[in-house]
Order: C-alpha cells, then sequence, then structure tokens
C-alpha cells in the first residue's frame, strides 16, 4: 500500500531513541522530509546520521527540552523556516518518574504536567497556523496503555497521561473541520530505554533481577513478549499518513492484547 507519504513534512519529539526514533525513520523510509528534537544533542546527531544513512534522506535536528514553556515555539519556528511547511506532528515526551501517591510533591506533580501534558499543548498550539495550510494535516500524540489501565507504582504517568488523551480526543471534534486529524497512539511494555529504567527499579524494589520482573510483566501479555519499536512504528506512521483519512479521534493500544477492556 502506498501511504501517500512522499514529500510531506514532519516533526517527531523525543526522536533521538526509542519509540520517537523509530517513528522518525519510518517516516524517512516513506520519503517525508524529517526533523527530530531530543534534549540531547549528541543523541541527536548519532539518530540522524542513522537515519541518512539508511534511507539517503536528510533530516534536520533540533536540540530542546519540552517541558521548557518556550521551546516547543522555537521548535515549531524552526522546524517551519528548515522544511518549509509542516504536515505531520508527532508529540513525545519521556515519562515521569515512578513511584507512588504519596512520594510526590506538588512541584514533581508541576514538572510532570509540564513534561507529559503541556508539552503537547504547547507544541499543537504553535503548529497549528502551519498545519491549517496542509491539504494532508496529522497529529499523533504519544500516550501509554497506562490511561485505560493504570500500571502500579506510575501514578504520575497514568494521571497525566491521560489528559493528553482528553486533549487529542477533543482536538479532534473541534478541529476535524480545518482537516486537521488527530490520533494517540498508547503503547504497551516496549523494548525501549524508559522501559528497563521501569524494571530496572521494580527489580531493585522487590530484590529480583530486570529478567524476571519482565517474565512477570508478560505473563499477562497474550502475545508472551514485548514489542520491538518497529512494532509500534508502523501503525503510528500508518495513522499518520493519507492512506488513513478518515481515521481522527483514535486511541489505539499498541500492547500485545495486554489491555482487558473491550473499548
Amino acid at each position: 500500500m502506498d501511504l501517500g507519504l512522499k514529500g510531506k513534512r514532519a516533526l517527531v519529539t523525543g526522536a533521538s531513541r526509542g519509540l520517537g526514533y523509530a517513528v522518525a525513520a519510518t517516516l524517512a523510509a516513506e520519503g517525508c522530509q524529517v526533523a527530530i528534537n531530543s534534549r540531547s544533542m549528541e543523541n541527536l546527531s548519532a539518530a540522524a546520521k542513522q537515519i541518512e544513512s539508511d534511507y539517503g534522506s536528510k533530516v534536520a535536528t533540533f536540540p530542546a527540552d519540552m517541558s521548557d514553556p518556550s521551546a516547543p515555539a522555537n521548535l515549531i519556528a524552526e522546524t517551519i523556516k528548515t522544511l518549509g511547511g509542516l504536515d505531520l506532528l508527532v508529540t513525545n515526551a519521556g515519562g515521569p518518574p515512578s513511584g507512588g501517591f504519596e512520594s510526590f510533591s506538588e512541584e514533581d506533580w508541576a514538572k510532570g504536567i509540564d513534561l507529559s501534558l503541556m508539552s503537547h499543548v504547547r507544541l499543537i498550539k504553535a503548529a497549528l497556523p502551519h498545519l491549517r495550510k496542509s491539504d494532508a494535516a496529522s497529529v499523533l500524540t504519544i500516550t501509554s496503555v497506562s490511561v485505560k489501565q493504570p500500571i502500579p507504582n506510575l501514578v504520575l504517568s497514568n494521571s497525566i497521561r491521560a489528559a493528553t488523551v482528553g486533549l487529542t480526543k477533543t482536538l479532534a471534534l473541534e478541529l476535524g473541520g480545518d482537516g486537521i486529524r488527530f490520533n494517540s497512539i498508547l503503547p504497551g511494555w516496549t523494548k525501549t530505554d524508559r522501559v528497563f529504567e521501569l524494571l530496572g527499579a521494580r527489580a531493585q524494589a522487590n530484590g529480583t533481577s530486570v529478567d524476571e520482573e519482565m517474565a512477570k510483566q508478560m505473563e499477562a501479555c497474550p502475545l508472551g513478549r514485548m514489542a520491538d519499536p518497529q512494532e509500534f512504528a508502523n501503525p503510528a506512521v500508518f495513522l499518520l499518513s493519507p492512506a488513513a483519512s478518515y481515521i481522527t479521534g483514535v486511541m489505539l493500544t499498541v500492547d500485545g492484547g495486554m489491555y482487558k477492556g473491550t473499548l
């Protein structure tokens, strides 16, 4: 299937590794002009070099911390200056720290909100004037399966990412008439640094190993394994593409069937 992505201009945040990197690389493979962002210029440069080597397309890099209130608007401005416009926006950010409810201060909550909610809000708000000029405008927020099925010891992520899903659905309703689609992907346990950090914290707390914690977690997965980032990127890129032109307001779990609900 031709996804219709050749020549489309895309920005992916949190893209130097993990899920964001996999999405950016797959967009480049489909012929997109891609800009990527993360906090580390060193990691960004390595990611861009790998994508360029694999697919022969130039990748623009913009280091910035999306939890900084001024960073999203600056990033969008630099992306427009470089790419000449914007068709696809992927808002992705690292998750807040693990822990129980009583372990976090109000400052911790504020930092989590800036990272995992307001970064999406600010990026989308800055991008809207440019997305309105596109004939294939699409926004994908990356959240977590925890918004449907809370994950133990992740109260910040469970709570704040749920707000991002509410934002995504609301914008799909509000801005469909402007020709802009909004969807979200809710990943489950995927082989990323973030997931291995969480498993490491569990192992330390329980006096076990990462492998033991992974095995316990996978007992709840019908497919019996963790996902590879590419298995996340494939449906993400489809949702972004013109091939999914009548899909908006969808919160898609990519979790190997771990979510037990029917809705």
